[in-house]
């Protein structure tokens, strides 16, 4: 597949689909990205740790401070404790809301940021 086409794929499955997370996985917003293709999030509680981003992520999709993830655990991870396992747009952010599964904590965050 060249990296064309794989690029249509996976905007298309970012912007297309609609998710919502399970028992194990969370959102989470990005709060800085040191590098290395790893991002520093904040839980709705507050707890603050990193996230990998997988592969048919990079240099497709962008992630900027203030985005909303939603990642599963990485059980043996001690710095790096999830992986981005979907990135939320605005759309998916207001269906979340209208569901009830977004968390309180980033209701007005995600005010602002629309």
């Amino acid at each position: 597949m060249s990296q064309a086409t794989k690029r249509k794929h996976v905007v298309k499955e970012v912007l297309g689909e609609h998710i919502v997370p399970s028992d194990q996985q969370q959102i989470v917003r990005v709060l800085r990205t040191p590098g290395n293709n790893l991002h520093e999030v904040e839980t709705a509680q507050g707890q603050r740790f990193l996230v990998s981003m997988p592969s048919k992520y990079r240099k497709n999709i962008w992630i900027k401070r203030g985005d909303f993830l939603i990642v599963d655990p990485i059980e043996e991870g001690e710095k790096v404790k999830a992986e981005i396992s979907f990135v939320l747009c605005k759309d998916h952010v207001r269906s979340l809301q209208k569901e009830g599964f977004w968390p309180e904590a980033f209701s007005e965050v995600a005010e602002k940021h629309n």
